[in-house]
């Protein structure tokens, strides 16, 4: 078994190997992986944060030793950057610029050095909306995981990982996870609230806030109305998502 970890800010993760092929999900800076396959260009991974599975150009990430992999696994020292853009100084003196949410591995890693606002550790639930609201007017972009692009499971997923807590890759795997409410009066800023498709597929994730808001990735990350029934868009004046079910994940 071979791994690896990403050496640079953004990196697309395909569901084929070739550029043409539909991106998935992206890699941070400092995610860490196993290589399941590799060929000439291109190599099959798993994250390690969320075993999401996909391919990855070979010029796009170095490769580690299972000591490393298994280290950063178990690592609580692991920083999260807090800003929308840091800088990571590489062994070149040479400004890397990666984004909110990317690991800060220690530094015998990658050889690099972090010198910015990171947070270690579980924060109180409280900081969820917080966060939340650092994405707000972000574009939609299936798969990605960035202020500059991110789709709705990938915003629920990256606020949670900033604030120290673990979420899956898709909005319906992320149904399967915390416990489920039956009310909207149940619910407290932080929790998820899901919905589904006329085919009843769960396909869409958002994050409750105070007095009846959700903030959720939808043309761009964005508030709206949230009641009994779903999303009620404040622009259109329309309902634009089903409620499916509301979990409590912390």
């Amino acid at each position: 078994m071979q791994y690896g970890i990403c050496h640079l800010s953004l990196v697309p993760v395909r569901s084929i190997p070739d550029d043409t092929g539909e991106m998935i999900t992206q890699l941070l800076y400092g995610e860490h992986f196993k290589v399941l396959e590799q060929r000439k260009k291109w190599s099959r991974i798993r994250i390690a944060y969320d075993q999401c599975e996909g391919w990855i150009s070979n010029q796009q990430f170095t490769f580690i030793d299972e000591v490393q992999y298994l280290d950063l696994d178990n690592s609580k020292s692991t920083k999260i950057s807090t800003e929308l853009v840091s800088f990571i100084e590489t062994n070149n003196s040479v400004l890397l610029p990666i984004v909110l949410g990317s690991s800060i591995p220690p530094s015998s890693v990658l050889n690099h050095y972090f010198d910015g606002h990171y947070s270690n550790g579980s924060l109180n639930k409280a900081q969820l909306v917080e966060t939340a609201l650092l994405y707000l007017n972000a574009p939609f972009l299936w798969g990605g995981k960035s202020a500059f692009g991110i789709d709705s499971a990938g915003l629920s997923q990256m606020v949670y990982k900033i604030n120290g807590y673990r979420l899956l890759r898709g909005a319906q795997q992320q149904s399967t996870q915390g416990e489920a409410l039956s009310f909207i009066e149940e619910s407290e800023p932080g929790d998820l609230a899901f919905f589904d498709n006329q085919e009843g597929v769960i396909d869409h994730v958002g994050i409750i806030m105070d007095n009846n808001y959700i903030i959720h990735s939808y043309g761009k990350v964005r508030l709206d109305r949230l009641d009994h029934t779903g999303i009620f868009s404040t622009d259109t004046n329309t309902y634009t998502h089903s409620l499916r079910v509301i979990k409590k994940i912390i």
